[in-house]
């Protein structure tokens, strides 16, 4: 089994977390898939959602501080915020267990360069389902709202770039089995009978879900 680094992006609105809560309770016990968890500069919540990741949270200095001392193989910025995912978060893939990683569109060309054979998984929707999501949350203006929309409608994958991606329009289920049934075709994904496997690092636990 030929392991790798499962990117997955998206726009806000696009019910990416919710995706991949769904994808993680959808998996068999001990698949051999190891969720990078992200260090986070910001400090941490007091309440958890189910089936939403567990981030490392960092203040900015400390985050900046990590950051110089190159200790994460992946970094970038995103509302205000810095993600990063620490070295030893992506060490499973030499021990063939896959990585998934709650990445961000913006730093796909960087990611690339540092993994030029990892998979981008793009969840999307709709830009009328996109913005109707958006407004119903309430944190930003329509014309914040119609902003996002466009970073999303504006956005494209680099041409001949090998990927997954995700409409997820209606049901969480429809977009979930949709998700599942693409990775079940692509080269050297375990299958549901794969023997267990040591990943290393720790399984993100239910936390708040982190934008990017």
């Amino acid at each position: 089994m030929t392991a790798r680094l499962v990117y997955v992006m998206g726009p806000s609105g696009a019910g990416k977390d919710s995706l991949l809560a769904w994808l993680r309770t959808h998996l068999p016990d001990h698949f051999p898939l190891h969720w990078a968890q992200r260090t986070v500069s910001r400090p941490p919540a007091t309440s958890a959602a189910p089936g939403t990741e567990l981030h490392e949270s960092v203040c900015a200095t400390s985050f900046a501080a990590l950051r110089e001392a190159g200790a994460f193989a992946l970094h970038w910025q995103a509302n205000g915020l810095g993600y990063g995912i620490r070295t030893a978060q992506l060490a499973p893939l030499a021990n063939g267990c896959w990585v998934l990683v709650n990445g961000s569109r913006a730093h796909l060309p960087q990611a690339l360069a540092a993994f030029p054979a990892l998979l981008p998984v793009h969840i999307t929707a709709s830009a009328a389902v996109l913005r109707q999501r958006l407004l119903a949350r309430g944190r930003e203006t329509p014309g914040e709202v119609q902003a996002r929309v466009q970073r999303a409608l504006d956005f494209a994958l680099p041409p001949g770039l090998a990927h997954i991606e995700v409409c997820n329009d209606h049901r969480l289920e429809d977009a979930g089995q949709q998700l599942l049934a693409a990775l079940g075709q692509v080269h050297g994904w375990p299958s549901a009978q794969a023997p267990a496997r040591t990943c290393g690092g720790r399984l993100a636990s239910p936390a708040p879900p982190s934008p990017a």
